[in-house]
């Protein structure tokens, strides 16, 4: 009670936001009656203006009013369109790097243009993310022409782009792209070869479109790139066969989780038809898991749901959007026991080789804005994750949609007979219906319900996408009924055809509540667009996977203690209140396992920086030589720890093991000549009793270091750099893909550390770093011996420089989990294999196949 009472005093914090930005607002206005008087050429000549006061220290925010008016103008005369108030708000948002929630059709893309240019003056370039490369490609050549007019340059990246182009596109002021493309070529760029491959510059700002969609409901995916496993795929033929002879008592399919495991039955049924003693023997394990991965295939997994099969190939459908995933597959085997299921080719599994979440690539950028019609209700995650502030932005005209409430039916098959008969009555009226369903099976059951009842229509889902941008933008004309998965062309405007106004606009027909109350809300944005007239109901169901799985008796309850007869519906405030707690818990247990998830990734995010940092620095280091000396200093160091302790006298000292060691790893020997006298590489005496363990150090690598010079004096230095190079990156290379595959392992079984009452995530980062800091020193020891062992016989055995260091990387891009229980690797197939003949850097001596491959 006091605390509304003080929002009426003062007003919310979104209000106090408001009332600061409309004082920038009227500053912006004021200007724009003097760069309405500026010739096109004057206008253009801004930018150069505002580059120059940027450089001598002026301030983006001093320079904001002028530049938006710049920006409104140019708009103007290149589009005929001039930014509302409204936008303006949005753009200042977006500059102060937070969240601006703009509802559907108040044009977001437009608003966007405003920081882009602003930004771009530093010439640290600005990056556009977006959802798929019809909106990037669509924005880039819409909204370019504002750019290009006002002097600036901008590119678009896709996939399968030319590497020229995409180094080119990334070069420009203003660079459109999806959230995909600009996180595989961050990774991409750590596993190239030379500076001149790389083809993104220092991460400086983002501005995220349908930032939702892609912070928050793709967050749970990490991108992957990885090399191809040579392991038999016939093992999950052989399984798959079994399955269908289980019986129901024979496993348990928990669908909030969406796993099924195998109950002691089927443990033992499955034994029999294997014709194995024990499935959970070390020997069988491989067996187990494509057993696993098979039942989960089958019980959980649906055609037309999940997936869909195309040419051939088990295709992933977006949950969320509802399109297909071309090119990405599922990790952990779960792929291949769908394809297996479906009867198609069973590809090979992959091993990672780079991995990133969105969560931390975006969190990269020195600033990020983002925009969307729909993340108030998700301001909590945003603010917890990304440190971003959600500021909700004033409709330019006021919103007039009525929003009915939902009507629950017993069974799907009674809400069908209703939302078709509401659709009959609608097109009969000339009404334009939007239908939103939550799959494609649901959305062509619809249609053929639609067809027999005589009443034409569009479906837009994952099967028919190509027209998606057409379809969409005519669903506002007179009797158009389109029916729509999640995909529902986001980004693609629906105007109303002439006389749809004084019908009552576009009518929404929600076929089932979404687990998320966005995705809800984005469907209704579609109609009630610039103050359109328009509607909205959702069509529920007993049956409907929300209420059956997370919803909660009393609905049911209610519905029976009514008497309820056959296609009677309720409409009931207890109903809506039932569907709002269901998809709260969703969301909520969601939200706990993108941040579980994130805590795990951070270990690994560390990790990855500072790998990245080294092999950037290998990579446009001037002189190798001295990152060289510097891990021969290392482990030098780390030897002498173990050899020559602080605490023990130098008569003490082990000399014969450390002379092996230096002798084994720099080509140096260490021997006592006289009593109490060392010899270092047949050149250097030192006393012992003078002698510590900081003057051995140094004796030592003073003999390191003329060892190593005497090696490479007389050949061409621009080719022993090349040289030094290419083999650490071999090393690191091959050391980082066998460290990522253990920490794989790691993950994979961490849980079981509770049932000894020992926290899993602190295991984890223990052992991690651990696990890490043994990569890095075998780094160390490796790239020393290599490069102090090599024979160097003539200048012209050498390579020429950078000759080497160009090689194609072969590889295999992926899209990651969004199950909290396993790695679902969605993957892009554009390169292949890599080999799997390296020898294990466990020590075990093993080929890496025969130890870790498995």
């Amino acid at each position: 009670m006091v605390l509304n009472f003080l929002q009426k005093i003062v007003g919310t914090k979104n209000d106090r936001e408001l009332k600061r930005m409309q004082s920038q607002v009227d500053r912006i206005n004021e200007w724009e009656s003097k760069v309405q008087k500026l010739t096109d050429a004057q206008l253009k000549e801004k930018s150069s203006e505002f580059k120059k006061r940027y450089q001598d220290g002026e301030s983006l925010d001093d320079i904001l009013p002028e530049a938006f008016a710049v920006v409104r103008e140019a708009s103007q005369r290149t589009l005929g369109m001039r930014h509302f108030d409204a936008q303006m708000m949005g753009g200042i948002v977006l500059h102060e790097g937070r969240i601006a929630e703009m509802k559907t059709g108040e044009g977001k893309t437009l608003s966007a243009t405003l920081p882009v240019y602003l930004n771009a003056m530093t010439g640290k370039g600005v990056h556009v993310v977006t959802v798929n490369d019809y909106l990037a490609t669509r924005d880039c050549e819409w909204m370019g022409e504002i750019y290009k007019f006002l002097g600036l340059t901008v590119g678009t990246i896709y996939h399968d782009i030319p590497e020229d182009e995409r180094k080119q596109a990334y070069s420009a002021d203003v660079t459109y792209g999806t959230n995909n493309e600009f996180g595989f070529d961050y990774l991409r760029d750590n596993m190239k070869f030379s500076e001149e491959q790389f083809v993104q510059r220092p991460l400086h700002f983002a501005i995220v479109d349908e930032v939702d969609s892609i912070l928050i409901d793709e967050s749970r995916t990490p991108l992957i790139i990885s090399g191809q496993a040579e392991e038999s795929t016939d093992k999950y033929y052989e399984v798959n066969s079994l399955i269908p002879k289980l019986k129901e008592n024979h496993y348990q399919v928990d669908e909030k989780s969406r796993t099924s495991t195998l109950t002691e039955e089927g443990i033992s049924r499955l034994e029999e038809l294997l014709n194995v003693e024990n499935l959970y023997d070390p020997g069988n394990i491989e067996t187990l898991h494509c057993a696993q991965q098979a039942l989960k295939a089958h019980t959980v997994f649906k055609n037309e749901v999940d997936y869909v099969v195309k040419d051939g190939q088990v295709v992933i459908i977006d949950e969320f959007t509802g399109r297909m995933m071309t090119g990405r597959r599922y990790s952990d085997g779960l792929h291949q026991a769908l394809e297996a299921k479906e009867g198609v080719k069973i590809e090979n599994e992959n091993q990672t080789l780079a991995s990133i979440t969105f969560q931390n690539y975006f969190r990269m950028y020195e600033k990020l804005g983002g925009m969307t019609g729909t993340a108030d209700t998700e301001a909590a995650e945003f603010s917890s994750i990304y440190k971003l502030e959600v500021v909700v932005i004033p409709t330019n005209k006021p919103m007039i949609r009525d929003d009915y409430t939902d009507v629950i039916y017993r069974t799907e098959e009674e809400k069908f007979e209703a939302v078709v008969e509401e659709i009959r009555e609608l097109n009969a009226e000339g009404r334009p219906v939007l239908v939103g369903t939550i799959s494609i099976e649901k959305s062509e059951k619809l249609g053929r319900l639609l067809k027999k009842h005589g009443i034409r229509h569009n479906v837009l889902n994952a099967k028919h996408h190509e027209q998606e941008a057409e379809i969409i933008s005519q669903a506002g004309q007179n009797g158009a009924v389109t029916i729509a998965t999640n995909m529902a062309g986001r980004g693609t405007d629906i105007v109303l055809g002439e006389g749809v106004p004084e019908l009552g606009g576009l009518h929404i027909l929600g076929t089932e509540r979404h687990e998320s109350r966005r995705i809800d809300n984005q469907l209704r944005g579609r109609s009630g667009r610039q103050g359109d007239r328009g509607s909205s109901r959702f069509y529920l169901s007993l049956e409907d996977d929300l209420l059956r799985i997370f919803g909660s008796d009393k609905v049911s309850g209610l519905m029976a203690r009514l008497g309820m007869e056959d296609g009677q519906p309720i409409e009931h405030s207890m109903v809506s209140k039932a569907v709002a707690n269901a998809q709260r818990k969703v969301e909520a247990h969601n939200f706990d396992i993108r941040k579980h998830l994130l805590e795990y990734d951070d270990v690994m995010n560390r990790q990855r920086e500072v790998f990245y940092a080294l092999r950037r620095d290998i990579i446009t280091g001037e002189n190798q030589k001295e990152i060289l000396f510097d891990m021969a200093d290392e482990v030098t160091d780390g030897i002498l720890a173990t050899i020559a302790p602080e605490k023990v006298y130098p008569e003490e000292w082990d000399i014969p093991a450390l002379n092996d060691f230096l002798e084994r790893q720099f080509g140096v020997t260490v021997e006592k000549i006289n009593d109490g006298e060392l010899l270092i590489g047949g050149k250097k005496n030192l006393l012992l009793e003078d002698c510590d363990r900081e003057k051995l150090h140094d004796a030592i690598m003073e003999v390191v270091l003329q060892v190593y010079d005497a090696k490479i004096e007389g050949f061409d230095a621009a080719a022993i750099r090349n040289l030094e190079k290419s083999i650490m990156l071999q090393i690191v290379d091959n050391l980082w893909k066998n460290h990522l595959l253990s920490m794989d392992h790691m993950k994979e079984g961490i849980g079981l550390r509770g049932y000894a009452q020992k926290n899993p995530l602190t295991e984890y980062k223990k052992e991690g770093f651990e696990m890490f800091q043994f990569m890095m020193n075998t780094i160390q020891e490796e790239v020393t011996g290599a490069l102090y062992k090599i024979r160097i016989q003539q200048p012209e055995s050498l390579p020429p420089p950078e000759e080497n260091l160009n090689r194609p990387q072969k590889t295999v891009e992926h899209r990651g989990s969004s199950e909290e229980d396993e790695k679902k690797a969605p993957v892009r197939r554009d390169e292949k294999k890599v080999g799997r003949n390296d020898p294990c850097h466990c020590g075990s001596g093993k080929k890496f196949k025969k130890c870790h491959g498995k």
